[in-house]
């Protein structure tokens, strides 16, 4: 029995064989970082947004998913991919203008399914309207950043919204079934373990269906390297980070899909913590722990009195 339910194992029984996300930069900003909410973004947010699109950028959505398959080929035999919208706030735009991106990538050959990344805040009426035509076509998946529950937190990080409009947001996608996948993190300033697993117990309480488990990073010309750089923030150790995963999966619903355990950071702008650019070694030490502790997900879930549009 595997200790959590996984990525790999849900793509496999979905689809029937091994499947890859192919990350996408549809041309997005942020309304964190053009002035309608804030400029410069999260507090942890680099200027490249999430990952490193500095080619990719000037291609065309469909350049850039062959570019994927290419960069894939010589990993897997005949893999299915998932078109996924990665860059900033990927709904943040006219919806006519999202309805021909995600026609494109949906219309590329072996692409299965698309994943589009954006915050609870930019999911209006005429948005969610282009999502549910689109899952008539294909499977989708909306990535919503709730990064903590903690409200404090949260104003903190310069989230931008408080808890309400992330809820309203699920209600909205859930209400046209489409799978909602939340965004956490892990070692966000302040926040103690407690404070990690009361975001945990928060995400059980509501429908979604997929999590993604990141650590913070430090990147360079960011609000949190300024902290750090003077001494403000310590980052967690792997002892530590690895320690409260454990506990997390532990308390997770256990129909909740793991996306990601850990983050990628880019190493050309990764200040802290530097054990995390060795991506096997974290991943492989998490196994090792859930084995020995003998831990699997939902050993410690209890499910709550209040759910929340279940």
């Amino acid at each position: 029995m595997k200790p959590y339910l996984d990525l790999n194992t849900y793509y496999r029984n979905l689809f029937g064989s091994k499947t890859a996300k192919i990350s996408l930069d549809g041309g997005f900003t942020c309304p964190n970082r053009d002035g309608t909410l804030g400029f410069g973004g999260c507090l942890f947010c680099s200027e490249e947004g999430s990952g490193d699109f500095s080619t990719s950028a000037k291609l065309s959505i469909a350049q850039q998913i062959q570019q994927g398959k290419q960069q894939t080929a010589a990993k897997w035999e005949n893999p299915k991919y998932i078109a996924y919208f990665q860059a900033y706030t990927n709904t943040y735009a006219p919806a006519s203008h999202l309805d021909k991106l995600y026609t494109e990538a949906i219309t590329q050959p072996d692409i299965v399914g698309i994943s589009i990344a954006t915050r609870p805040d930019c999911l209006p009426p005429d948005v969610l309207d282009v999502l549910s035509k689109l899952q008539t076509k294909t499977k989708v998946w909306v990535e919503l950043g709730l990064q903590t529950a903690n409200e404090t937190s949260a104003q903190f990080i310069r989230r931008g919204y408080p808890n309400a409009v992330f809820e309203k947001a699920v209600a909205d996608l859930h209400e046209r079934n489409i799978e909602i996948v939340a965004h956490t993190i892990i070692g966000l300033p302040n926040e103690t373990s407690e404070d990690i697993y009361q975001t945990i117990a928060y995400l059980n309480r509501l429908p979604i269906q997929g999590i993604k488990l990141h650590l913070l990073h430090i990147l360079s010309h960011t609000g949190l390297a300024n902290l750090y750089q003077r001494g403000a923030y310590t980052p967690l150790t792997k002892e530590l980070y690895i320690d409260i995963i454990c506990g997390c999966i532990a308390r997770l619903r256990p129909d909740i899909v793991i996306h990601r355990l850990t983050g990628d950071g880019n190493a050309k702008t990764l200040l802290a913590p530097l054990w995390s650019l060795n991506k096997r070694d974290v991943l492989n030490t998490i196994h090792k722990e859930l084995r020995l502790r003998q831990i699997h997900q939902g050993d410690c879930y209890q499910k709550p009195n209040g759910l929340l549009f279940f």
